[in-house]
């Protein structure tokens, strides 16, 4: 019977990993890693912040990506969400501004230190990496079923300048908590 026990602990802990399976793209100007986390990981993470019930309940609805950048190149990249791309079969998926959040937050009449902590956890919009730089954040999709596709382009140099890297991934996904 204990090794039954374990053997239930070890896969139950696996499935938890499959269920939130990082993915690193690898180009010759930057490295990013995306790690799909699920909505329990989420509600953890802010509830242990403080975050009221009602704020909780909204994000458990929302697809929560952490992406890590990292300038592999000599020269500066930028990060603009902007120019980022999602989609699921076929059709476009909108990633919610930080400014649409910040909105949200106000007219559900959120603490002000819980929406601080929430803006701080999102990847920033805009920023440049100099070589050698990393730095990360949370994107959040709508929930959806499915692979998700993203095209990003990132301009380089320091006057934004130089060649356009272009990045293609096609298998992300939302991740669901462990059944």
């Amino acid at each position: 019977m204990t090794t039954m026990f374990f053997n239930t602990i070890i896969l139950i802990a696996a499935v938890g990993l499959q269920t939130t399976s990082p993915l690193t793209v690898t180009h010759d100007a930057v490295q990013i890693s995306f790690q799909p986390r699920t909505p329990n990981q989420m509600a953890s993470f802010y509830e242990a912040r403080g975050f009221p019930k009602a704020m909780t309940d909204v994000l458990k609805q929302q697809c929560f990506i952490t992406v890590r950048i990292h300038n592999t190149s000599n020269d500066i990249l930028w990060l603009e969400l902007a120019n980022w791309r999602f989609s699921s079969n076929g059709k476009a998926l909108e990633r919610n501004h930080r400014d649409v959040w910040k909105q949200r937050w106000q007219e559900m009449d959120m603490p002000l230190r819980s929406q601080s902590t929430f803006r701080w956890t999102l990847i920033p919009e805009t920023l440049d990496y100099l070589p050698d730089e990393s730095e990360g954040g949370n994107i959040i999709l709508p929930r959806v079923e499915g692979p998700i596709a993203l095209d990003a382009d990132f301009m380089t140099g320091a006057d934004k300048q130089g060649p356009v890297v272009n990045i293609h991934v096609d298998a992300l996904y939302c991740a669901k908590n462990p059944t």
